[in-house]
């Protein structure tokens, strides 16, 4: 018998949401569930008397995949928000990422060559050749004071771990600009939807049946039978009642509060960089989009502290920790899928354990769609 969708989609966060806009394109049923009480996962936004709150954490678009960019740009239109993050240690701020500012402001330097020779300097000077862990890899890419000042306390807040005993291929890399280019990104592209991300998922999802606060864990005996086909975007260790373990993830909590002033800190992003601070960051809303005259002149103005946190009990997911006993877990549910649950498609941060940046989120998707009609 023909069931009543083609697809089911677990999940109405920007996965879910760009392969429903795909597949109802080719004119497939679809059906998208969110066991929120929202659509748009962490993309969701709020509306504070005129002030628009990214709810999960800020999210700013940027891309050099110019067809993603034409894609988004179709849905809706987008400002032209740059990010220019700034890091306060003991009280004093400096520039991210790391650039002639920043070195400025470390050293007082304001030639590139003395800022290159101070770190080739310390870097030498620690003599790692082979990095070990997270620590060591930070100090051959940047030295110390870059390290001390800049990395350890945040990272060792965000991920509740020393860095001494972190993964060195956390950060592969680290952006050093010996110019004055307070550009957060590299990418050709960037900007945030106007009037917040609601509206990006409001027309992806338009004219697509959707349900909010259902959980497919506790109604999947009445929902895995109504589609041809699963698209899963939640924890793949729970789609299978977490059989083989659980895997780890880094949460959030978010401290929001809507002060009586009209600036608090007057930039979007502050990172508290010393490990004596419990927050990691600062985010003040309004400044996403200063061309929202109502919302800057305001009498009022909204901030979030980020308080990086276990995951446990009824927390959310956001960072994969993918080390290598993770890593080896999740592949033994990969295995598990394929011999059980051939309908289904594990996909997005949480069904892939892969934290993504939006635009590879949008372009899997995307890609995803397209194969399933190869």
């Amino acid at each position: 018998m023909k069931k009543e969708y083609d697809y089911l989609i677990v999940g109405a966060g920007l996965f879910g949401a760009t392969f429903a806009y795909m597949a109802r394109q080719r004119g497939k049923r679809c059906l998208v569930i969110d066991k929120r009480s929202h659509l748009g996962g962490n993309l969701y936004c709020e509306d504070v008397d005129g002030i628009i709150v990214h709810k999960y954490g800020p999210h700013i678009f940027h891309t050099s995949d110019e067809k993603v960019w034409e894609f988004v740009n179709g849905i809706v239109s987008f400002n032209q928000y740059t990010l220019n993050s700034l890091a306060n240690y003991n009280g004093k701020l400096y520039d991210l990422p790391f650039n002639m500012h920043t070195f400025y402001q470390l050293w007082g330097v304001t030639k590139p060559e003395d800022a290159a020779a101070i770190i080739d300097r310390q870097r030498k000077a620690a003599n790692i050749h082979t990095p070990r862990n997270l620590e060591e890899q930070a100090i051959r890419l940047v030295g110390y004071d870059v390290y001390e000042i800049l990395i350890k306390g945040y990272t060792e807040k965000q991920w509740g771990r020393p860095c001494s005993e972190l993964p060195a291929d956390i950060i592969r890399r680290l952006p050093v600009r010996l110019n004055f280019d307070n550009n957060y990104f590299n990418d050709r592209y960037q900007g945030i939807p106007v009037e917040g991300y609601n509206r990006l998922t409001e027309g992806l999802l338009k004219n697509t049946e959707c349900r909010t606060g259902c959980n497919f864990i506790s109604n999947r005996d009445s929902l895995e039978g109504i589609a041809d086909k699963i698209v899963y975007t939640g924890p793949i260790d729970e789609f299978f009642n977490y059989r083989l373990g659980r895997l780890e993830y880094r949460s959030l909590r978010f401290d929001q509060e809507d002060l009586s002033v009209n600036n608090f800190q007057g930039n979007a992003i502050v990172n508290y960089t010393n490990a004596e601070v419990p927050y990691t960051r600062i985010v003040e809303h309004k400044w996403f989009d200063v061309h929202n005259v109502e919302a800057v002149k305001a009498p009022h103005t909204v901030i979030t502290r980020e308080y990086p946190q276990d995951f446990k009990g009824g927390n959310e997911p956001y960072y994969p920790i993918n080390d290598e006993s993770n890593i080896s877990l999740y592949q033994q549910y990969l295995f598990l899928a394929k011999k059980e649950a051939a309908n289904t498609v594990f996909a997005g941060r949480l069904g892939s354990y892969k934290y993504l940046d939006m635009d590879k989120t949008i372009a899997l998707a995307i890609s995803l769609e397209r194969k399933e009609h190869e």
